[in-house]
């Protein structure tokens, strides 16, 4: 379901204390040290609180595929790219004549 080194990875992503993820999961700071340095096994009812506040902050978890299971950021549903195909984009790299004298092109 949610392993340590998961919720170390989530924490990190979002840049969360375990102070800030006790506030939002509602579970204890020490519960979530303990069971992020492997010394705790909560059950099951407070690892979905504490996937659930990750969850809500953001981050997707990814379940072992044969790859190893993971955490990444959700891409927000708002988040589009906004492009116009009629706007020529001009790198500033490529704003520098780097040919020849005489190179044409």
């Amino acid at each position: 379901m949610l392993s340590p080194a998961q919720c170390r990875a989530a924490r990190a992503l979002i840049a969360w204390s375990k102070q800030d993820l006790s506030a939002a999961s509602q579970i204890t700071k020490a519960t979530i040290a303990g069971f992020e340095a492997g010394r705790l096994s909560p059950d099951e009812r407070t690892l979905r609180h504490i996937k659930r506040a990750l969850e809500d902050a953001g981050v997707l978890f990814i379940a072992e595929n044969g790859g190893g299971a993971g955490v990444r950021l959700a891409k927000p549903a708002s988040a589009s790219i906004d492009t116009d195909e009629t706007e020529t984009v001009q790198y500033e790299e490529y704003l520098k004549n780097d040919a020849p004298p005489g190179a044409g092109g």
